[in-house]
């Protein structure tokens, strides 16, 4: 903004400058005498300097109404951008109050007493995040592995906010086809979180259970790829971002997916609740951008048009 600042400054002296040089430029001064037209080269001395400072202070009059003028339009129109700063800062405290209302509002969704899973997928993508009861057994055969994730603790991801790496542990999420003997379909639930040595089967033999189990789960829907998210590798069941359409082709399941919840993990087996309720929230920064930005040039406009006259 000083910059900003002296290029106005350094504008403004330029063209007072070309104004006044172009007004008085002898090479067009004529003046008329008893004797008739001549240059004013030709005039007597007395004359042209007396006719000269005359022609002087008009000009300067004018020249001094013209950027009176110009002053006045400068001093209202560089006002708006303290006018434009702060209105900015004051829409991004309403966009803020907004983001943390909403997330208040998932996670209520995500404690609420869970309701029988709807049998159409259609209805299903009306209740992301939504608590749903099913009752059925695992496929374990067709286990698909998204990774890397570090386990879900909202108290150390509140910690690490901000830091550029994190010092969790890493591993992959595990979802599992399971048939819900009570829909008569597939569908697909994300059992939870295991660390990397426990990827393989058969390292957690003794969570890879066969038999009817109940499980409350939190829907999810599919996941658009983020940049420099890599593509899911299919045949190598490396998977970076949740594909619905593709984990059901995979796998011969519903494209329904459902977080298991904590409460839901079976011993030996993955660890649930891993279902992130976190929407980026960093309007506070932008408001005190924005805000100290009104500050900051509400004082340049100060000090230029207002406290530069009082003195």
């Amino acid at each position: 903004m000083s910059s900003f600042k002296l290029m106005l400054v350094f504008s403004n002296s330029t063209s007072k400058i070309i104004r006044c040089s172009t007004l008085i430029s002898p090479k067009r001064s004529l003046f008329v005498t008893g004797q008739g037209l001549f240059r004013r080269q030709d005039a007597p001395d007395v004359f042209s300097i007396g006719n000269l400072t005359r022609f002087v202070q008009r000009s300067s009059s004018t020249v001094a109404g013209t950027e009176k003028g110009e002053d006045s339009f400068l001093k209202w129109f560089l006002l708006l951008i303290p006018a434009t700063t702060f209105c900015l800062g004051t829409w991004q405290l309403k966009r803020r109050k907004w983001k943390l209302e909403l997330i208040r509002e998932l996670q209520s969704l995500t404690t609420k007493e869970p309701i029988p899973l709807p049998i159409d997928p259609m209805e299903t993508k009306q209740l992301e995040y939504r608590r749903v009861k099913v009752r059925g057994h695992f496929d374990h055969s067709k286990e698909l592995y998204v990774l890397p994730r570090s386990p879900v603790d909202p108290e150390r991801e509140a910690r690490e906010a901000g830091r550029i790496s994190s010092s969790g542990e890493s591993g992959a999420n595990v979802i599992t086809p399971f048939y819900c003997t009570d829909l008569g379909i597939t569908i697909l639930v994300n059992r939870g979180y295991v660390p990397k040595n426990k990827i393989r089967p058969e390292t957690r033999m003794k969570g890879q259970v066969t038999e009817d189990v109940d499980l409350v789960g939190v829907v999810r829907l599919t996941e658009q790829r983020k940049p420099f998210i890599p593509q899911n590798n299919v045949e190598a069941n490396r998977w970076h971002y949740r594909d619905l359409e593709a984990m059901a082709k995979v796998t011969g399941a519903e494209e329904i997916l459902i977080d298991a919840v904590l409460d839901s993990t079976i011993p030996g087996g993955p660890i649930g609740g891993q279902t992130r309720v976190t929407l980026r929230n960093e309007h506070m920064q932008y408001v005190i951008t924005w805000y100290g930005l009104c500050a900051a040039t509400s004082y340049m406009w100060y000090a230029k048009f207002i406290k530069r006259i009082a003195l």
